[in-house]
């Protein structure tokens, strides 16, 4: 029973406050009187009252202590009215014990709800209230009185001073904690974005290049269908081929994608090798199947690649050979590789080029170039040739730290 009463009885603090205080002002009120009158029974206490409690006094009592109820509506007006009423209370000859705890609770408001700067004056009238009070009293106790009060006050202004630096302080760290939590989902948004950028530009390596070769191989095949069918049947190959292959590499990209723990729960045992300039041939055999001649050079020391800027260049190679397949026409390619302190990679053609208006002249392909060579800090340029063609030089450092750890 206790444990569902105090739980109710926390939430309906937290959503009325001022039935809380009111029934705190009912508390000190109902207090104050019951020592008001037990303290003037009999003969009174001459030392501290000179005047019996009466209906004035019950008054003062009532509108000094009741007026807590709004102390966290209006803070500064309930210790006015606190202190009037304790003072005239006192200057009428009521005993001076009692109608000094309103004051002390409404400075604790105070303290807690405003700057020192209005609290600390607050704080003084306070004081003199109640050492006004302590000279009331006996002679012999009055400066053990005042230092006692002087105490009481400087605990209340403290303890609400604290209050408040407690309550700014956890506005300001639940402030700072909302701007992290913005600032962590905008990391999560930019870090999705980036890697939807990246799994676009992957299908669009892997299925743009052999996309267009099975097309050119469907329309030489329906073309040489009845005059020469062993072309035919060689082109139907190729697309057999190379249909194949694309579905190994969107097999392996979707399993780089699904795998999570790395056991193979899903079914996919392993990847196939990732795509590097040393199955560049394998490339260039489907490309000359297409219908390409391509003439590959080589210059420099060839030495293992990091991995990074291995399948950097390949691509690069393949979104090339591709766009000459798709925009140039009837015409040759030529690769050259040179294998210095960079890896300095050049793709030209005899063809004409792509037309003024076709989207992928400095479409997907380019820009996802431009993407990878910028990842690994090289540099690229791209660009038609004054006799007639395409050119495409990149540029990528071998010898900058870090390259073996950038992701492919």
């Amino acid at each position: 029973m206790q444990a569902k009463v105090l739980p109710s009885l926390r939430r309906l603090a937290a959503t009325n406050t001022f039935l809380v205080d009111l029934l705190l002002a009912f508390l000190v009120t109902g207090t104050t009187l019951a020592f008001a009158f037990a303290l003037s029974g009999g003969a009174g206490d001459p030392e501290h009252a000179r005047r019996p409690m009466d209906a004035l006094g019950v008054a003062l009592t009532l509108a000094g202590n009741g007026a807590l109820a709004w102390r966290r509506r209006a803070p500064l007006t309930v210790l006015a009215i606190s202190c009037a009423a304790a003072v005239v209370f006192h200057a009428l000859g009521y005993n001076a014990k009692l109608n000094d705890a309103a004051p002390l609770l409404a400075l604790y408001t105070v303290a807690s709800r405003r700057l020192p700067a209005v609290s600390l004056p607050c704080a003084l009238v306070v004081a003199a209230l109640w050492w006004h009070a302590a000279l009331l009293g006996p002679v012999e106790f009055m400066w053990p009185n005042i230092a006692q009060v002087s105490i009481f006050v400087v605990l209340a202004w403290s303890f609400g001073t604290s209050t408040r630096m407690l309550v700014e302080r956890n506005g300001l760290l639940a402030e700072l904690t909302a701007r992290l939590r913005r600032d962590q989902e905008d990391r999560e948004r930019r870090a999705v974005t980036e890697e939807r950028v990246r799994i676009a530009r992957e299908l669009h390596d892997v299925v743009a290049h052999h996309m267009s070769v099975i097309v050119i191989q469907a329309g030489l095949a329906r073309y040489v269908f009845g005059s020469d069918p062993d072309t035919a049947r060689g082109a139907l190959a190729t697309i057999a081929g190379t249909g194949s292959e694309v579905m190994g590499e969107m097999r392996r990209l979707l399993a780089v994608l699904r795998v999570e723990n790395g056991d193979g729960d899903d079914g996919y045992e392993g990847y196939d090798p990732t795509p590097s300039l040393q199955r560049l041939e394998q490339l260039l055999e489907r490309v000359r199947a297409a219908g390409l001649p391509v003439r590959v050079t080589v210059t420099g020391t060839v030495r293992p690649l990091p991995p990074g800027v291995d399948l950097c260049a390949y691509r690069i190679v393949q979104e090339c050979l591709t766009n000459v397949l798709k925009h140039a026409g009837s015409a040759t390619a030529q690769v050259h590789l040179h294998y210095g302190a960079e890896l300095k990679l050049r793709v030209r053609d005899d063809g004409r080029g792509p037309a003024p208006g076709d989207d992928e002249g400095d479409g997907h392909g380019l820009i996802g170039m431009r993407e990878r060579v910028k990842l690994y800090k090289g540099t690229i340029t791209a660009g038609p040739l004054p006799s007639g063609g395409f050119e495409v030089v990149v540029t990528l450092p071998l010898t900058s730290p870090g390259l073996d750890a950038a992701p492919a």
